[in-house]
């Protein structure tokens, strides 16, 4: 196992196409939810114990092994929204071509070619951690933190937050981030006999909602 190549994965330069999404951020700052440091936080909390916590365990349960075709439709099950099925598989698809340019491993070359579209960005990035000889814990970390992650860096630009601020509140999220990360491998560790359904199915329909409308917008700084 090789630590950089976590360092690697995680990097917001790794062209996954991550730098055009703003996590629901974009939304939530129009919608006055999102307003300085202290509100930035309160929204990158709530998504972390929601959504990060579906996508960690996913990422962590591909990179155990769990079938990527059951994950897959794990993760539709726990997406109502149709524009954020749409924005995982489209990330997903982006991943999986960096990661098959990285890590060349068959893994990658069979999920890719059962869904040419793009399968769930999450099972993707379990999948490519594993390629890159990295373990389930490191998927999760990689999942919780760019769910933090990408929506304080969009802020800075949505809102000309100062990025000293911006970046205290993903220190400040740290410990989240432990137990979230932490909390997915135990799940995943139960998908591996139990299946699926052993993963959390947390909700977060104002990310939902705000995803629909922010999808329907004729001007936008961000895909999502």
């Amino acid at each position: 196992m090789s630590r950089a190549a976590l360092l690697v994965l995680a990097d917001g330069r790794f062209p996954a196409g991550g730098h055009a999404h703003s996590g629901g951020a974009e939304a939530a700052v129009k919608a006055g939810h999102i307003t300085d440091a202290a509100s930035l936080e309160a929204f990158c909390r709530g998504r972390l114990h929601t959504s990060g916590a579906v996508t960690a365990s996913l990422a962590a349960a591909a990179a155990l092994g769990v079938d990527p075709e059951e994950l897959d439709r794990a993760a539709d099950a726990r997406t109502p929204s149709p524009a954020l099925r749409a924005v995982a598989r489209r990330l997903g698809r982006q991943l999986m071509r960096a990661a098959r340019a990285t890590w060349p491993d068959p893994g990658l070359e069979v999920l890719a070619g059962r869904f040419p579209k793009g399968a769930h960005q999450p099972v993707v990035l379990g999948l490519a951690a594993r390629a890159a000889g990295l373990g389930a814990l490191d998927a999760a970390y990689c999942s919780a933190y760019e769910g933090v992650s990408g929506p304080a860096t969009a802020v800075v630009r949505l809102l000309g937050l100062d990025p000293f601020d911006a970046t205290a509140v993903l220190a400040r999220l740290a410990a989240e981030v432990d137990r979230v990360a932490a909390d997915a491998v135990e799940a995943a560790q139960l998908a591996l006999s139990e299946g699926a359904d052993a993963l959390p199915a947390r909700s977060a329909p104002l990310l939902e909602i705000g995803a629909e409308a922010h999808a329907a917008w004729a001007v936008r700084l961000f895909a999502s």
